[in-house]
């Protein structure tokens, strides 16, 4: 592999690090989605520090950066942008919203309506708004890092598993340990660390990147061994609905984009593996005890799946 690009993710790694401590396997899944130019879903309690993922990534890129907070009165047009009446020109002319950015961090998206959930994740679908009968290209690269609090339901609107599927990896951050969270009360004495964070790569090493990311080599046999997972999904008698196509073509891109931050320009079995569960787990739809269930046993039956699926030698 070019030894350059390796040392601008190693550089985008532990920048991101300075400031999200004690978190390296957060910090390189993240990463990975911002290499395969998809967007990942931080899902966990309040507090722990999923925004400050989000910005910290954000920051470390030299690009245009927009915070989205989501409430119950946002409309779709708030997100997209509108068309505004020019008194001089006596004509209207489109103002872009906050989509229109690098990255786009999504606070709490399941605190708004699905309408405006929508106008979203049609963006984040589609690379483009349309408005007024005229399409609008956004800018390259684009990335939507959206939380949310999985266990506060009140007043809040959850995505369905249609909008789910839009997101490349659903992860969580969870409590740092002992030794990391005595650094973090240390480091935040004078203030936020995050703020004085700088860039180290521009729009265009990451839209490098995300050209490398596609030259990795898959192998055959682990395109095999990838749908055998796949099919384990839509057969389990636990799955109401396997991963679909889509789900399919996610984690062989996020496999191809776990080996270049690796090091590799060839997937292994390990990077399927290692990924199956925060690519799938938020694909299925589960029956029976596990309908509507907690997210762990879900994650524990995708798990479970992988581990009965031959590896390819």
């Amino acid at each position: 592999m070019d030894e350059r690009l390796q040392s601008l993710i190693k550089e985008l790694e532990s920048n991101v690090c300075r400031v999200v401590l004690g978190k390296p396997e957060v910090v390189r899944t993240c990463v990975v989605a911002l290499l395969a130019g998809e967007h990942v879903l931080l899902e966990d309690v309040p507090g722990v520090g999923k925004t400050l993922v989000g910005k910290a990534l954000a920051k470390s890129v030299s690009g245009t950066f927009r915070r989205i907070q989501f409430t119950p009165d946002l409309l779709p047009a708030d997100i997209t942008g509108s068309s505004v009446f020019d008194s001089k020109e006596r004509r209207f002319t489109f103002t872009e919203g906050p989509i229109f950015a690098n990255v786009v961090l999504a606070d709490e998206i399941n605190r708004t309506t699905p309408r405006t959930q929508s106008a979203l994740l049609e963006a984040m679908s589609e690379r483009q708004v349309s408005a007024d009968g005229k399409t609008y290209r956004l800018p390259q690269p684009f990335i939507v890092i959206a939380t949310q609090n999985p266990l506060e339901f009140e007043g809040t609107y959850p995505l369905p598993e249609s909008q789910l599927d839009r997101f490349l990896l659903r992860i969580s951050v969870g409590y740092p340990d002992r030794e990391h969270e005595l650094e973090v009360l240390a480091t935040h004495r004078g203030g936020e660390p995050v703020d004085d964070l700088e860039p180290v790569l521009n729009t265009e090493q990451i839209v490098e990147l995300q050209e490398a990311v596609r030259r990795v080599r898959v192998d055959d046999a682990i395109s095999g061994y990838l749908l055998d997972i796949i099919e384990a999904t839509r057969s389990s008698e636990d799955l109401y609905v396997g991963v679909s196509i889509r789900g399919a073509l996610a984690l062989y891109r996020a496999s191809q984009s776990a080996a270049l931050v690796d090091g590799r320009d060839y997937v292994v079995p390990d990077d399927v593996k290692r990924l199956a569960v925060p690519v799938l787990a938020h694909r299925v739809i589960t029956r029976g005890y596990l309908h509507g269930g907690q997210r762990e046993a879900v994650e524990a039956l995708i798990e479970r799946l992988v581990d009965e699926v031959p590896v390819p030698t």
